[in-house]
């Protein structure tokens, strides 16, 4: 009888990571990303497909649920990332360097010795990361103008990077904007309210209708919600309420 291979922490690790980066609809065994993720740790890419419906089982993002047999170490491991994120991201990109036997991360990153580089080295691996987990929630579309192109979108923090720094890698943290009103979202002149639609800034009113109808014709429109990782409210609220410029 063949004995199945149990799943180590680090392999968890890696797929939680992986489960991070890729569209919640795209978790498929024919999926490039999960062939290269099970070649890697040597399993089937329908192991691993399967290992990500598990997580998504107990996801608390997800409006909808993936399978359902997910075992103790699986929720060990997803608890201990998702409670900290900075560390477990960072801890999940250098193993996964690691499993392709490179100390690069891609062309112009990696890991030099010294505590002063390895924390911007962190930050910006972190930063990254982030970027990739909000742009694949949100199907690489703006969330407020729809735009799909991935090079013009950002991955915007709801409560900016420096102002809490447990949440700097949060995906609720986090909305997928074009450069335009990212810019606008950080400088509290457009915000969300509690029914996820936008609200503007009174300074709007004041100028030409003609020169700010980007911003106008999206006015009281609700976003176009991520696949997961909604936007948590206690972060929109704190926008509101501390950011935006009424």
């Amino acid at each position: 009888m063949k004995i199945r291979k149990l799943w180590t922490r680090e392999e968890l690790l890696l797929a939680i990571n992986l489960y991070c980066k890729i569209p919640f609809g795209k978790i498929d065994r024919k999926n490039p990303e999960i062939i290269k993720l099970a070649t890697l740790i040597g399993r089937t890419p329908g192991s691993v497909s399967y290992k990500l419906a598990n997580f998504a089982s107990i996801d608390p993002s997800l409006p909808r649920k993936g399978a359902a047999n997910v075992s103790k170490l699986d929720k060990t491991v997803w608890n201990e990332f998702f409670q900290n994120w900075d560390e477990m991201a960072f801890k999940s990109e250098k193993l996964l360097a690691t499993f392709k036997e490179d100390n690069i991360l891609d062309e112009n990153l990696c890991f030099p010795e010294g505590k002063t580089k390895e924390k911007v080295v962190k930050t910006r691996v972190n930063q990254r990361f982030f970027r990739e987990m909000v742009l694949s929630s949100y199907d690489f579309s703006c969330c407020i103008t729809g735009l799909p192109i991935k090079e013009l979108l950002v991955a915007s923090h709801i409560v900016p990077w420096a102002k809490d720094t447990k949440n700097r890698l949060n995906p609720r943290n986090g909305i997928c904007l074009n450069p335009l009103h990212d810019k606008a979202f950080d400088a509290g002149l457009i915000t969300l309210d509690e029914s996820f639609k936008v609200l503007l800034s009174s300074r709007f009113n004041k100028l030409p209708t003609e020169k700010v109808k980007f911003f106008l014709d999206y006015d009281g429109v609700k976003i176009r919600f991520p696949k997961r990782f909604l936007p948590d409210q206690k972060f929109l609220n704190k926008h509101r309420t501390e950011i935006f410029k009424e």
